[in-house]
């Protein structure tokens, strides 16, 4: 799971955003963006994380009815936190894949994380085609790009996820030349 904070390109406006979501099996969550109750823009901390795996995340993937998924997510401190381990491990037990997690997570492992390694690439590739001008208008263009994702980019990024996984079993710590220069 990740976040996507606005770049530098729009110099006049001092407001930035930021965006979680979250990847399954060929589907994609709505994103999520962290906003105060007043509706202002907000950068995440731990407990406007937690926050968000209670009040989104968890109603979310109970409304789904996704049971036995994977929790993996990257080594951002909020992330990582002992309060907000504890949290995930409540309803993803040793599904959690993160630092200090079921499944230990290094940090900079960013090249087999799908949300890295495609997700906010494609997306960021496709919100700044119309130059949004405002932050209104780039989050609109983020939440359609998600939705407009096809189903079978998600299958595929899915797939090479496996394909990443299996890799890194193999490698036992080692380099991962394989996924570097494969693709």
């Amino acid at each position: 799971m990740g976040a996507m904070n606005n770049p530098k390109r729009f110099k006049s406006c001092p407001e930035k955003t930021t965006v979680w979501c979250g990847l399954w099996a060929g589907r994609i969550m709505d994103p999520y963006f962290f906003k105060t109750e007043a509706g202002r823009n907000i950068t995440v901390n731990g407990d406007r994380y937690r926050a968000m795996i209670t009040d989104y995340l968890i109603p979310e993937i109970e409304a789904r009815g996704l049971d036995e998924i994977w929790f993996q997510q990257d080594g951002a401190t909020c992330h990582t936190l002992r309060e907000t381990v504890a949290l995930l491990l409540e309803p993803f037990g040793e599904h959690l894949i993160s630092r200090f997690g079921t499944v230990n997570w290094q940090a900079g492992s960013c090249d087999i994380t799908p949300l890295d390694f495609f997700l906010w690439g494609y997306v960021k590739s496709k919100v700044y085609i119309d130059k949004p001008a405002t932050i209104k208008a780039l989050e609109a263009n983020i939440t359609r790009v998600i939705g407009q994702i096809p189903l079978e980019i998600l299958i595929r990024v899915i797939e090479d996820w496996n394909y990443r996984m299996d890799v890194v079993n193999r490698s036992r710590g080692q380099h991962l030349k394989e996924i570097i220069f494969k693709k």
